[in-house]
Parts: C-alpha cells; structure tokens; sequence
C-alpha cells in the first residue's frame, strides 16, 4: 500500500474485549476500501493507539469491559481525538451506561449487540461522513484565515502605494499648478481663447457675428461711462462679446423664433442657454468671472428672468448692462432711419420690469453715440481682392461668406483676420475642401 493511500484512507478504531466480536466487525468493514481497520482489546490499548494514529474518523467501542468502561475511554479518547465520531456498544440493556457514554464521552450513537450488519455499516458511513465534513470545515476556515490574513497584508501594502501615489500626484499636481501660474502671467494666451470663442460665435453668421460686437462695445462703454474700474470694464466686455456663446448647437428655428410665442417644451430648451455658456466658460479658470455674468444676463428686474429668476440688485451690475445693451441691439435691428431714437422708444416698455432703470440715462447717452456714428458716416471705399488660403494676412476681412462643401457657413462676410483665424481657414479647407473662392478687403 502506497503512503498516499494510507494517506487518503480514514481510520477507525474498533475496541472490545472479545476477540472474535472484533474480527467480526473487521471483516464486516474492510469492504469499504476507503477505510482503515484498527483493533483494540481494551480502552487502555485503545488510547495508546490514538497517540499513534493519525486521520481517526470513527471510534467504536463496548460498553462492558474489564476494567475501563466504554464511557470512560470515549471520555478520555475526547483528547486525543476530537473530531472523531463515537460510537457505543453494549448488550445489555444498561440506561445508565448509555447515558454516561453519551454524556461523557460525547457518543453520537448508540448501537446494542447483537448488531444488524446493515444499520452497522450504514451508522459506521454516516459517521465516517461527518468526520469528513468537519474536517473540510476545518480546512475551509483555515483557508479563510489565511486568505484574510493575505488580504490584510495586501491592504497593507496598497495604503503604502496610495500614500506614495497621493505624494507623487500631489507633487505632480503643484507642478501644474505652477504651469498654470505661468500661463496666467500671459495675457496673450487669454486673448487667443477668447479669440477663439468669438470664432465660434462668428461661425453662426454674420448678424450674430455682428449682434456680439454691437453689444460688446454698447456694454463696455456704458461701464467706462459709469466709472467702473478696468478689469471691471473689461470682464463686462468680454461677457458681452461671447454671451450668446451657450446658444451654440440649438436648433436654428428657436433662434429666430420670439420667446414669448415659444412653445413650453422650446422656450425650456432655449433657456438654457446661459446655462450652457456658464458650463463651457467654467472650465477656464481666467473666465469665471465671465461666465457669470453670462448666466444672469437673461434676468428681469421684477424676478420672471431665467435661469436663476434672481431679481433687482441680486441681479450682478454686468449682468444688467448686458442685458440692456443686448435688447437695444436687438431692437435696433428692427429700426430704419433714427435707430438710436427708435430703439429708446421701444425698450421704454421694458424699463423698470426688465430692465434696470439706473442704467436708461447711461444708454441713453451710448445708444445715440454709437448708433448716430454707425448710421451717418459713410464707411470708406472698400477693394475685394481673390485670395488663397495660403495667401492670407492678418488685418485683412472676409469680403463674402465662405461657405463648406455642404453649403454651411463657415468664415462670416466681415469677419477680422488674425494669426488664429487664419489657421482656422487654412485648416478648414485642409479637411473640407470647396470651390468656393476666398474674397477679402484688404
């Protein structure tokens, strides 16, 4: 027999004092071939073999034996062997010893002699069994253990990289930061993302291109006019020039649609346009600021605004001259001959409710200004000239619009040329050629 078979092999350990009731039940058991037969004539025989065996699954034993009983060496047998399942076995009908073998020496069962070979075997399985299952619980919770105890270690040793991570981000976090600090320091950094924001404004067509420019210069000066100071003036400038920036991607028919005959569902969608400018503007921490005014420059003084419904002085001071340089630009549109003196006489109605009363003296004064000078000089001779993409300078405006392949507008009529814009069309009619030629006023 090889040592993995001894190995494998659960024992039992039969113990009585006759001899030929234990060759009996040996012969009787060696048919299961899982099993290991040991014999023992007496309890104390029994317990010096139990120092000696190892994997012992089932003890059975009489009850009547000179010297010690079958309790008392179950009792003792407890020690040496105590997941091994315990059988008694008497002839005589003892109560008293059945419940001293059950008691003290912890007997699963009780079997008296003579014996059924069939309840025998079947009682001497079942306890072999639940040896089996309380030692594969034993090794179930050992591994258990061991797998907590591996997986605290782990834990251990991955606070200790995530300490060494967190110091190794933070550090590379400060170096960041001072990029960031660096790029704060150039304004022309600045000055080309807003550039490029008032490129996408631009990409909407000319009357929105032009609509921006007309209330970034209404809303800048009316803030010089109000003496506020320079980087007052110039965020109210910028957050004029790109406040209608959020309105990007909303359906056409929305945009020239009047709010007021807007049906729930598109006047829902359509107001969220500050809200949209604020979200993209955000991302840029120099622009904040901005974004703000953005977000409120669709609120009414008497608190029926959107998005916010913030009324009066809640209402940011930007925020106001915004809004009351967007609707006179917007009314002005609208206007022939006069326009300063029209548009003044449509927003009357607005004053008070809408806008902010404060700001109509200063407007007043403005509108006249700009709109008498926009509509009584004549604007100088102009010379179009038939450029090429690569042929393009700073200074120069788009003549006529430039259209892509599919007909889009893409570069407005009376769009300024700067280095950035230039590479914007050149890229353009790299990735989306077209016939259509590029005409500009030098």
């Amino acid at each position: 027999m090889s040592e993995t078979e001894k190995t494998d092999k659960t024992c039992v350990l039969l113990v009585d004092d006759e001899v030929n009731i234990l060759n009996s039940l040996k012969r009787l058991l060696l048919h299961d071939k899982n099993l290991k037969v040991v014999t023992a004539t007496s309890g104390e025989e029994g317990l010096k073999l139990l120092d000696e065996l190892t994997n012992v699954g089932l003890i059975v034993s009489d009850q009547r034996m000179p010297g010690m009983n079958g309790a008392v060496f179950l009792e003792k047998a407890i020690d040496k062997a105590p997941d091994a399942t315990r059988i008694i076995m008497t002839g005589y009908a003892d109560t008293s010893a059945a419940i001293d073998a059950i008691n003290k020496g912890k007997a699963w069962k009780y079997l008296s002699k003579p014996w059924d070979d069939t309840e025998l075997l079947s009682s001497v399985r079942e306890g072999v069994d639940r040896y089996k299952i309380i030692e594969e619980n034993k090794q179930l919770n050992a591994l258990v253990q061991q797998q907590k105890e591996e997986l605290e270690e782990w834990n251990s040793n991955l606070k200790n990289r995530v300490l060494q991570q967190t110091t190794a981000i933070r550090k590379k976090s400060e170096e960041v930061q001072a990029a960031l600090e660096r790029v704060r320091e150039s304004d022309s950094s600045i000055q080309g993302m807003i550039r490029a924001l008032c490129a996408l404004v631009d990409l909407r067509g000319a009357r929105a291109s032009k609509h921006a420019h007309n209330v970034e210069l209404l809303a800048e000066s009316a803030a010089k006019d109000l003496g506020l100071d320079e980087t007052t003036t110039e965020t109210i400038r910028v957050a004029a020039l790109l406040h209608d920036i959020g309105e990007i991607g909303i359906p056409e028919r929305l945009l020239i649609t009047a709010p007021e005959v807007m049906k729930s569902d598109e006047f829902r969608e359509y107001s969220q346009h500050p809200v949209r400018a604020q979200l993209l503007l955000d991302h840029i921490d120099e622009l904040r600021s901005v974004s703000e005014l953005i977000r409120h420059h669709h609120e009414n003084m008497d608190g029926t605004g959107y998005p916010d419904r913030l009324s009066g002085d809640d209402i940011p001071l930007g925020s106001r001259i915004i809004a009351f340089a967007d609707q006179i630009d917007k009314t002005a549109m609208m206007c022939v001959g006069d326009i300063a003196e029209q548009a003044l006489t449509r927003i009357n109605s607005q004053v008070g409710n809408c806008l902010d009363p404060a700001l109509y003296k200063v407007f007043k004064k403005v509108v006249r200004y700009y709109y008498h000078a926009t509509t009584t000089v004549d604007p100088p001779k102009k010379v179009e000239k038939l450029m090429g993409p690569d042929e393009l300078r700073p200074g120069m405006v788009i003549a006529r619009n430039v259209y892509s392949a599919n007909g889009r507008v893409v570069f407005p009529k009376a769009m300024v040329l700067d280095a950035i814009m230039i590479a914007s069309v050149r890229g353009h009619f790299g990735t989306d050629p077209t016939d259509t030629s590029i005409y500009v006023w030098e």
